[in-house]
This record gives C-alpha cells, structure tokens and sequence, in this order.
C-alpha cells in the first residue's frame, strides 16, 4: 500500500525537499502542495490523503485552523495530519495537537526521520518530537480552561473505561509502546492493542497522540509523582502516573 501524502509549506524550497525525501520511498508519495491552510483545504478534499505535513505558522489561514478542519471534516476521516514548526515546544504545538494532529516534527529533522515520521502516523501511532518531553505536554494540556473544565475519563463509576482501559491509557500517556503496556501488565501484544483501541472508541480519540491529550485534560494522568517504571526497571520517560486500580 502506497501513503499519500500532501505538503503544506508556503515555503517552496522546503516542500520541494521534503517531496524528493518522501517520492524517493517506494512506499510514500505526494499527491500535492499547498502554500497556505486554505489551499491545503481544497487540496485534503481533493487528493484524500493519507497525511497531510502541515506547517503551523503559514500566511492566511494558519496550519493550526487548517488542521482542526481538515480533522473535523467527515469526507477525511481516514486522513491524519503531522504538524512542522520550526520551534519544537511551543504553544502552537500544543494547539495543534488539541486540534486533532497526531504529532509534530521539527523542520530541522534529517530525511529518514521525515519518512519515518510519516510511516509512523499513517499506520495510526502518534508521533512526538524526540526533543519534547511528555512532560511538557502534560504541563501545558493540564492546565484549567474556566469553560472546558476537567471530566473524569477513568473512575470506575463513570461507565466509561473499565479500570483496565484507564490502565492501559495512564500507559499510553507515560509514552509506552503496544509491546511495553503488554509486558508491563502480562498480557498478550494483541490484547494490550485492543484495550487501546477500545479506549480510544470509547474517547473518541482519532489516535493515540489524541488519546495523550485525554488523559492529561481528564487528570486520569497526573503531573509526576513517581515515573512508571517497565520491568527492568528503567523508567521509559520522565512521566509518572497517579496510583492505578488493579
């Protein structure tokens, strides 16, 4: 299968860069350019794409509006959007992600980061910056919002998630893979995979970088306490998670 990808740059010379990286990988195309929000709109609707790598700070219509759109639109929903910025930990990034992208990558990144970065999206991961924290995010996500106040996502009387989903979401926000939730909790790969599926219906969340923004806005995860630790004992990052039910 071949991933459609759309370019939003109002920069020509780092679009036509990123198409020689992503059209040079026998698995990635690019079905068009778009210079600004709007044009890259149009174009969305038009190509249906896979991933859009959306720039935040265009002129006109900036790459955040652009995004929270395009995510919105029922015809594309099977498209995910990688948001670029210039500045790897800013608000704008964490806007971006409140609008549904699915991660972000900074545009200093190498080539083979580029298309790994799009392999990773497309197949439904979520993608942070190695030079972000998830703390940060956890941080900024967090913080009360007087007309969006917190819901709880994880209590156990709110018929929502079962306490192993809560479980398992506290997991993927501390940034743990599919295979290290399975072995953090002994069960199957495929079985950790469904619970993080399940939660993610259940959340409405396009993803798991969404689902990331959930469990901070909710509080089901906490600012850090103690990091979670995999059963090697090496913290995975520097998240910690409130106690879990069992």
């Amino acid at each position: 299968m071949v991933i459609r990808v759309l370019l939003a740059d109002d920069q020509p010379l780092i679009r036509a860069g990123f198409r020689v990286f992503i059209d040079a990988a026998p698995d990635l195309t690019v079905v068009g350019e778009a210079a600004d929000g709007d044009e890259a709109i149009r174009l969305a609707l038009h190509t249906q794409p896979d991933i859009v790598v959306m720039d935040i700070r265009m002129p006109g219509l900036d790459g955040i509006t652009a995004t929270r759109t395009i995510i919105a639109e029922p015809r594309l929903a099977n498209t995910r959007v990688l948001v670029l910025t210039t500045f790897e930990i800013d608000e704008y990034v964490f806007d971006a992600l409140r609008a549904g992208a699915s991660g972000f990558l900074g545009k200093g990144a190498e080539p083979d980061e580029l298309v790994r970065a799009v392999r990773l999206v497309a197949s439904g991961e979520s993608l942070l910056s190695p030079l972000a924290t998830r703390q940060l995010i956890a941080d900024y996500v967090a913080r009360p919002r007087p007309t969006t106040p917190a819901t709880p996502i994880g209590d156990a009387g709110s018929g929502r998630l079962t306490n192993r989903e809560a479980e398992v979401v506290r997991l993927v926000a501390a940034g743990l893979s599919n295979d290290e939730i399975a072995e953090q909790l002994y069960l199957s790969p495929l079985t950790a995979k469904t619970h993080v599926n399940r939660a993610m219906t259940k959340l409405g969340a396009r993803d798991r970088a969404q689902l990331v923004v959930l469990a901070y806005r909710s509080r089901l995860v906490a600012p850090p306490d103690e990091p979670v630790h995999r059963r090697d004992g090496s913290p995975p990052h520097r998240d910690s998670l409130r106690s879990t039910d069992g």
